[in-house]
């Protein structure tokens, strides 16, 4: 079911459900949620839906989080009439890896695949292999699976210890932080957990057909040793994952696992058995670096490319509508969904919500939809719904200038083809007007004559194959804009352009309408 380079649709579970529950003026779960509502979310033309936060929230958690001031504090920044009620726990401090009874149970989550399966949709989950809930059936069954403290590590350092079940726990952490006060830190070393975890994730692949490893990297020998020292006792000859992901790919070979990676972890993740790793510098390039960057950036080993995640936004990050302009952000969006790899679309997006929900909070604040973007993200959807962007082959494209024009340092373009099928992407990444050459490597582009339709603004350029190929396409792109062409044929090879002004009056004059000249190419460089 899984295409090469997949469109996720990350959902915000249990915040979903009870918007759609005030909408319908009834209690909906994964099971009754209406027909109506899959088919939008079916129509946006992503190959698979993660519902995010759908295990069993820790009342314990809930607890620890609402002494937490800071916590709270973000709580009323997102939703100034925050109560305690909203505060429904999070969802990366797993009390069990059952389906929530909120949200409709293991029955509602298997109803829910059924549709989705219907509509040619997988569906993605979360697993937090690094820490689990302090009221985590292993917190009293299995203490030996945890890195453990004593009574002085807990009346010293009182935020970064927790106590249950007559001992002493390490709470979870990363190596450059502070400790989650409402988690305990599980032991990636002890060789009873790594069995433990593969029944668990066996019985996760079960349900669903892919996870999202939330901060997979801890898990890493190298960083687990690093962040617990002699706490952890002796470093296993193989990896946590290394272990793990094979003995599920053995039972469920389809199975995808991503990667919530960070640190320069993506390579050697990939390496330890990841389908695809989140591509964070990307994410950093688009928001705070220049085009040039952004490039240098991709131009990076294909097989890399090719297994990263790109995105402008996720739960972890600001709303993009807060981060970029108008302007950029479009452009972003236009980068992000059309590069290789799989594409993250986080719910609430291409509406233009700018306020970043805390994952603990069942309830967000009413936004008005930005009707100019929703429509912007409709058509770059749809533009990107085809085999070419989920099968095809990417490639990187030069770009060049004149030695008194160097704008085009600030254009970004690739390419796709599959088959019959080719696209063209050029953005300009950057505040100031642009002109450049595009170098398009597609040796059969020579002897013909090319339609280049723009799919997001509905123009349509006539353009030499001889001269995209060997001299490139000139563009002149104004600020934060770009083009997203389809490419076809007008002539056979070795076909004279007179061959487009053939046929009826009718037919003739329609070419000469397309017939038009790129933007600002009556200006010389």
């Amino acid at each position: 079911m899984w295409s090469r380079y997949p469109v996720i649709y990350e959902i915000n579970t249990w915040v979903w459900l009870n918007e759609l529950s005030r909408k319908y003026g009834k209690t909906l779960t994964l099971a009754t949620v209406p027909s109506e509502e899959w088919d939008y979310v079916s129509s946006l033309g992503v190959d698979a839906i993660w519902f995010m936060g759908v295990w069993e929230r820790s009342p314990a958690g809930i607890g620890v989080a609402m002494q937490n001031q800071g916590l709270l504090e973000d709580f009323r920044r997102a939703l100034p009439d925050f109560s305690a009620e909203d505060n429904i726990g999070s969802p990366y401090c797993v009390r069990r890896y059952v389906v929530d009874d909120h949200l409709g149970g293991p029955e509602g989550l298997a109803a829910a695949r059924r549709i989705l399966r219907e509509r040619a949709l997988g569906l993605i989950l979360d697993f937090v292999p690094n820490h689990v809930a302090p009221d985590h059936p292993w917190v009293f069954d299995h203490p030996e699976y945890f890195i453990r403290g004593d009574k002085e590590d807990l009346r010293r350092e009182p935020a970064s210890f927790f106590e249950a079940g007559g001992n002493v726990f390490a709470c979870g952490k990363d190596p450059y932080f502070p400790a989650w006060p409402d988690v305990l830190q599980l032991n990636a070393f002890e060789h009873g957990l790594r069995q433990a975890v593969i029944e668990t994730v066996s019985s996760v692949a079960g349900q669903c057909d892919g996870i999202r490893c939330d901060m997979a990297m801890l898990m890493m020998n190298n960083i687990f040793e690093r962040t617990w020292g002699a706490r952890a006792g002796q470093k296993p000859d193989g990896d946590y994952w290394t272990t793990v992901i094979p003995a599920i790919k053995k039972e469920h070979p389809e199975f995808r696992f991503i990667a919530e990676a960070y640190w320069d972890k993506e390579w050697e993740l990939q390496q330890q058995g990841f389908d695809f790793c989140y591509d964070k510098k990307l994410y950093d390039r688009l928001e705070h670096d220049n085009a040039e960057s952004i490039s240098l950036h991709l131009g990076a080993d294909l097989g890399y490319q090719e297994r990263m995640v790109r995105f402008i936004e996720n739960h972890d990050e600001p709303r993009a509508a807060a981060t970029f302009s108008s302007e950029k952000g479009r452009a972003a969006a236009v980068v992000a969904m059309t590069l290789t790899g799989a594409r993250l679309l986080h719910e609430g997006q291409s509406q233009g919500r700018r306020v970043r929900l805390p994952v603990f909070l069942g309830r967000r604040p009413v936004e008005p939809v930005d009707q100019d973007l929703a429509a912007f993200y409709q058509r770059l959807l749809k533009g990107i719904d085809h085999d070419v962007f989920r099968n095809g082959q990417w490639s990187l494209c030069e770009r060049s200038g004149w030695p008194d024009n160097q704008s085009y340092l600030n254009i970004l373009s690739w390419c796709w083809s599959k088959d019959e099928e080719r696209c063209l992407i050029i953005v300009n990444f950057s505040e100031g007007t642009v002109q450049a050459q595009v170098h398009v490597p597609w040796d059969e582009l020579r002897g013909r004559t090319w339609r280049l339709a723009d799919v997001l603004s509905g123009d349509t350029y006539d353009r030499s194959g001889d001269e995209m190929r060997d001299s490139g396409l000139y563009v002149d792109l104004g600020p934060w804009s770009f083009h997203f062409f389809s490419l076809n044929p007008l002539c056979h090879p070795q076909t004279p352009l007179h061959c487009l002004f053939s046929g009826d009056a009718a037919s003739r004059a329609a070419t000469l309408r397309a017939y038009r000249p790129m933007p600002g190419s009556a200006l010389k460089p």
